[in-house]
Parts: structure tokens; sequence; C-alpha cells
């Protein structure tokens, strides 16, 4: 699967449940840079996918990122940036389906995105992993 050159359907959302769209703006080797549709120059929000391998046969192994950049106005009225990303190891080469890589994923996007036995996407950043992100615990 290839991503869009626009993601305006939906495929982002914000904690409120809100659609951000985001457009490609460029794309070098096995990475690719989307910037938020309507961004202010001094405020970049940005979405970058890259892939990465090492290794060869059974030891080929990809690394994989989903990134999300933000730059925003602190309460001292300074540019801040903020980020949050999700990265996948994975041994490509001595993997015959990706059933482990796609447990893992859901294993992470299910513990930051519900609470026990929930079915909810919780947006808000209330799920169990999203919230000890979000407050430092533990």
């Amino acid at each position: 699967m290839s991503l869009a050159n626009t993601l305006v359907t939906n495929e982002v959302k914000d904690a409120s449940g809100t659609e951000v769209e985001f457009s490609r703006i460029s794309t070098n080797g096995r990475t690719t840079e989307f910037a938020k549709v309507g961004e202010l120059p001094n405020a970049p929000y940005r979405l970058k996918v890259s892939h990465q391998e090492t290794g060869s046969g059974a030891n080929l192994v990809r690394r994989s990122v989903v990134r999300f950049d933000k730059t925003v106005t602190g309460a001292s009225l300074l540019p801040r940036g903020v980020g949050a990303y999700m990265v996948l190891s994975a041994p490509v080469g001595d993997l015959s389906a990706t059933t482990e890589i796609k447990n893992v994923i859901a294993n992470l996007m299910s513990f930051c995105a519900s609470l026990g036995a929930s079915t909810t996407i919780l947006y808000d950043c209330t799920g169990n992993g999203a919230a000890v992100l979000v407050d430092g615990s533990l």
C-alpha cells in the first residue's frame, strides 16, 4: 500500500477526533514528508514516514518510523516542538508472514487508544498508554 499524496478523509485526527489534513511535500528514497494543509510558516506541523533496512538474507531487519512533529507556542511565547512517533523493528528477512508484526503494532495501538475491555478508539488520549505518555506516570 502506498500513501495518497493528500491525507484528507479522516486518515489523521486530533485529540478531539477532528480530521487534520496533510499534503505530501517531499519523497526522498524511503522517506516521505507531509505538511499540514494550511500550516503557518513559523509553526510547521509535519508527518514523516521512513524505512531503513540493514543486513541481508535471513538477517535482514527493517526499521520503520511514523512520526508527527508540531511547532507550538509555549507559555513563554517561544516556539516549542512536540513530537510523537512509532518505531517498528522487524526481522523481515526471517519472517514467513507479517502476523507477528501486526500483533505488536496492534498491542501498541490498543494500549495507547483504549481502556481494557473497551473497543472504542480514544482519540482524547485517555487510553492507558497515551495517559502515561501525557502525564509521565508509570
